[in-house]
C-alpha cells in the first residue's frame, strides 16, 4: 500500500475512532453533569494534573523512541515492557503515600481515598501500553478503533449507573478505572504481541536516551496544562473548579478530536519521510492548513452559541462557564500546530531542542501566571490565549527551520482561514441578537439556525476564494 493510501487509510479509521470515543464520551458526560454536582466534577479535576505526570513518568517516553524506530524487535517491546510495568508500581506506591499531602494542599479530606483507587489506571494501563505503540507504528487505526468504542461505551453506561445510585465522585471514579480495565483486556485480544523474559540494558539505554528528553519536555507541558486547575482549585471552590474543568473539557472536544486523531497518523508518516524534506514541507502544509480549516470555524462558532449549548446540553447551573469556554475556545485554534510543529522535530531526532523549547516556553509561562494571579480567573484565562498564540509561534519558526518552512510562510497560509472564521462569527453573533429579539426562538433553534448560517456562509466564500483546504478534502475525501 502507497504512503498516501496508507495515511488516508489511517486517517479514515483514526478519525472514525477519535469522533466516535468522543461522541460517546460527550454524551456520556452531559448526562454525568446533568446528575453530578460541579464540585464533584471539580474534585476529579484537582486530580488530573497528578494522574497525568503519574502516566507520563511510567512510560518514560520510550513508547515514542520504539515507534520512531525503524527496526525494533522483540527484545526492545519487552524490555520497554518491563521498564513501564516497574514504573506504574512505583509510580503508584509514591501516590499512595503522598495521597494525604494532596488532599491537605486542596483541604478536601476526600481527595486520599479518591486518588488511591483513581491510581490503579498507572498499573492497569503499563498492561497495553507496548501493544498500543505497535498498532501506532503500522497505522493500524481499524484495530484501536474496534477497542476503544466499546470500551468508552461500556465503562460510560457504568458510570452513568452509578451516578443515579448516589455514587456521586466515585461513579466518575470507576468509570475510568473501567475504561482502563477493559482497553488492556481488548488490547491482548486483538494484539498477537506477547512479551519475552528479556531486559536488555543496552536497548534500554537506547530508548531511554531519546525518552527521557520526551519526558521531561511532556512533563513541563502537563505542569503548564494543570498549573490553572492547581492555582484554582487552591484559590478557589470546588464548584469553580469544575466550571472551569467542563468549560475547558468541551472547548477541547473538536481540538482533541482533530489533533489527536490526525497527530496519531502523521508522526509515523512523518518517520516514514523524515528524509526528505521537500516532501515533508509539502505534506505538513496541507495537514496543516485542512486543520487550521475545520478547527478555527468549529471554535469560533462555539464561542458564538456558547449560552444556548451550555443551557441546553448541561442546564442552567452550569451557565457560569460560558465566559472560560468562550475564551478557551478562542485559545484552542492554533493548539494542533502545537502537536504537528513538535513531531517534526521528534522525527528529526531532535528531542534536545523539543526539551529546550519546552523549558523556553515554561520559564515565560510560569512568570506570566504569577503576574496575573492578581487578576483572578479571567486574568489566568486571557494569559492563556495570548501564551498559546506565542507558543505556537517559537515552535513554528524551529520546525520551519529544518523543513525549510519559515513561519511568515505558514501564518500565510493558515491566516485566511482563520480570519474568515472570525469574520463570518462575529456576523452570525449580530444576527444572533437580532433574532432573540425578534422571535424569540429557543436554546436549540438558536443552535440549529446560527451552525447552519455559520457554515453555509463560511464554505461558500472559501468555495469562491478557492481555499486550498477546499480543494484538498474533496481530493482526499471526495476523490473528485
Amino acid at each position: 500500500m502507497s504512503l498516501r493510501k496508507k495515511t488516508l487509510n489511517g486517517l479514515i479509521w483514526t478519525f472514525s475512532q477519535q469522533f466516535g470515543v468522543q461522541l460517546i464520551s460527550f454524551f456520556i458526560t452531559i448526562v454525568l453533569a446533568r446528575i453530578l454536582a460541579p464540585s464533584e466534577f471539580g474534585i476529579i479535576a484537582m486530580l488530573s494534573v497528578f494522574v497525568a505526570v503519574g502516566s507520563l513518568l511510567v512510560d518514560g517516553g520510550l513508547s515514542s523512541s520504539l515507534i520512531r524506530t525503524g527496526m525494533a524487535n522483540q527484545k526492545d517491546y519487552s524490555t520497554v515492557f518491563f521498564f513501564n510495568l516497574g514504573g506504574s508500581l512505583i509510580i503508584y506506591a509514591i501516590i499512595f503515600f503522598i495521597a494525604p499531602l494532596i488532599s491537605n494542599f486542596y483541604h478536601q479530606d476526600i481527595l486520599t481515598p479518591v486518588l488511591r483507587v483513581y491510581s490503579i489506571v498507572f498499573i492497569i494501563n503499563a498492561f497495553y501500553e507496548i501493544q498500543n505503540a505497535r498498532l501506532v507504528k503500522v497505522m493500524n487505526f481499524k484495530t484501536q478503533a474496534l477497542i476503544q468504542v466499546p470500551s468508552v461505551l461500556a465503562s460510560g453506561l457504568l458510570g452513568i449507573l452509578l451516578a443515579i445510585n448516589g455514587y456521586g465522585v466515585w461513579s466518575l471514579v470507576w468509570m475510568n478505572i473501567s475504561q482502563s480495565f477493559l482497553t488492556t483486556i481488548f488490547h491482548w485480544v486483538f494484539s498477537k504481541w506477547r512479551p519475552s523474559l528479556i531486559f536488555d540494558l543496552e536497548s534500554f539505554k537506547k530508548h531511554f536516551h531519546f525518552g527521557y528528553k520526551m519526558t521531561l519536555s511532556g512533563l513541563l507541558e502537563i505542569i503548564y496544562k494543570n498549573i490553572y486547575v492547581l492555582i484554582i482549585g487552591k484559590n478557589y471552590s470546588a464548584a469553580q473548579l469544575g466550571f472551569y474543568s467542563r468549560a475547558d473539557s468541551i472547548s477541547q472536544l473538536p481540538t482533541n478530536n482533530i489533533s489527536i486523531a490526525i497527530n496519531s497518523v502523521t508522526y509515523p508518516m512523518f518517520a516514514s519521510i523524515s528524509d526528505d524534506n521537500t516532501r515533508l514541507k509539502m505534506v505538513y502544509k496541507k495537514l496543516m492548513q485542512q486543520v487550521i480549516f475545520w478547527n478555527a470555524s468549529v471554535l469560533v462558532l462555539l464561542v458564538v452559541i456558547a449560552e444556548p449549548l451550555i443551557r441546553f446540553l448541561i442546564t442552567e447551573k452550569w451557565l457560569p462557564a460560558v465566559p472560560y469556554f468562550q475564551i478557551l475556545c478562542l485559545a484552542g485554534i492554533l493548539y494542533p500546530l502545537h502537536a504537528y510543529n513538535l513531531n517534526i522535530l521528534k522525527v528529526k531526532g531532535r528531542s534536545d531542542l523539543i526539551l529546550k523549547l519546552e523549558f523556553i516556553k515554561k520559564v515565560i509561562a510560569v512568570i506570566g501566571i504569577l503576574l496575573v494571579i492578581p487578576f483572578g480567573i479571567y486574568g489566568l484565562l486571557y494569559f492563556q490565549l495570548i501564551f498559546s498564540v506565542g507558543s505556537c509561534y517559537i515552535n513554528s519558526y524551529y520546525s520551519g527551520e529544518l523543513i525549510n518552512y519559515p513561519v511568515k510562510e505558514q501564518l500565510a497560509d493558515i491566516s485566511p482561514a482563520i480570519l474568515l472564521s472570525v469574520c463570518t462569527g462575529l456576523l452570525c453573533f449580530f444576527t444572533d441578537a437580532f433574532l432573540i429579539q425578534l422571535f424569540h426562538l429557543s436554546d436549540f433553534g438558536r443552535l440549529v439556525f446560527i451552525s447552519l448560517f455559520f457554515y453555509f456562509i463560511y464554505l461558500t466564500i472559501s468555495h469562491f476564494m478557492q481555499f486550498n483546504a477546499i480543494y484538498d478534502f474533496k481530493q482526499l475525501v471526495l476523490k473528485r
